[in-house]
């Protein structure tokens, strides 16, 4: 299958979100959440995503994890990264109860597309302040895509992984899981990264990034992803591919907010203030840039 058609079947399978100038999101994927051991990238970053989602929470924030979120191709036990990261799942148990959460699966956390496994093994988890189990996702749709539809403009954004455009991520993943389980996680406990992953191989990231970019611009809609770990926002003019990034980049994670219709591109790090000491800070990377700026632009040079 080809990656116009994967993506565009996705693209048509994908529940609609409306929003409108009002409406608030955080877009955030590649937590790789793991089990607190040497090989959980997410347990350098996991104080920075907690601040942030604490930020996004306060302001009435909806929260999109564009997948990705757990790793489950190092890990086969989802209940091993919620205790080791049981302050993260419980902040975005929080934002699923008053239903501003969304969650999308990846390659990595594929297995989520089961509805079986995402409404047995993600409806609760054991507390220990509480020393008892609180509700986490019951009952939680996890979906391959989603669509955001804007209601001041006939116009919308799509979001998804991203790994469609990756044939050794989609078609192939169950060979790619495998690798990655018995032949590179070990390997990468002694320090030697793997070269076949998007995320760390330059060259694959091009590739996967243009087929991506291709889609938007041969179907003019507005693409969302991640999968790349590459943080992307374009120019007007440009094709109306994005990419959140990851939140595992060393001392740092990235993200896109929408705002009153508007995108950017932001970073959220540990900063140091003038008497030196440190505290979690966000930075706007670029934008912010009105979602109709994007739309006239391309409606004034397609006709």
């Amino acid at each position: 299958m080809s990656v116009n058609k994967r993506l565009t079947d996705v693209y048509k399978s994908s529940p609609k979100l409306p929003f409108d100038d009002y409406s608030r999101f955080i877009i955030m994927s590649d937590c790789h959440r793991g089990d607190g051991g040497w090989a959980d990238n997410f347990s350098n970053n996991q104080n920075l995503f907690f601040a942030a989602l604490q930020y996004y929470y306060d302001r009435g924030f909806t929260y999109i994890e564009l997948g990705d979120g757990d790793e489950l191709w190092e890990n086969r036990n989802i209940k091993t990264i919620i205790n080791s990261h049981s302050d993260c799942f419980w902040l975005m148990s929080q934002f699923y109860r008053i239903g501003r959460f969304h969650m999308i699966f990846g390659n990595h956390d594929i297995i989520k597309r089961d509805p079986k496994y995402s409404k047995t093994k993600c409806k609760s988890f054991f507390c220990d302040s509480t020393n008892s189990a609180l509700p986490l996702f019951p009952d939680i749709n996890i979906t391959e895509g989603l669509i955001l539809e804007y209601k001041n403009y006939p116009y919308e954004i799509f979001l998804t992984h991203g790994h469609q455009a990756d044939i050794l991520n989609d078609t192939f993943w169950r060979l790619s899981r495998f690798l990655v389980r018995y032949f590179w996680r070990p390997l990468e406990l002694i320090g030697i990264r793997n070269p076949t992953s998007a995320s760390q191989n330059n060259e694959w990231k091009t590739k996967v990034e243009r087929r991506l970019s291709d889609w938007s611009a041969k179907n003019k809609k507005m693409l969302i992803a991640g999968h790349t770990h590459r943080p992307i926002m374009p120019k007007p003019g440009e094709p109306l591919y994005f990419n959140d990034g990851s939140c595992v980049h060393p001392r740092c994670i990235t993200g896109i907010e929408i705002v009153n219709g508007a995108i950017s591109l932001i970073k959220w790090a540990t900063m140091i203030r003038p008497d030196s000491t440190l505290y979690v800070g966000r930075e706007v990377l670029e934008g912010p840039i009105k979602v109709y700026d994007y739309i006239e632009y391309d409606l004034k040079n397609t006709g």
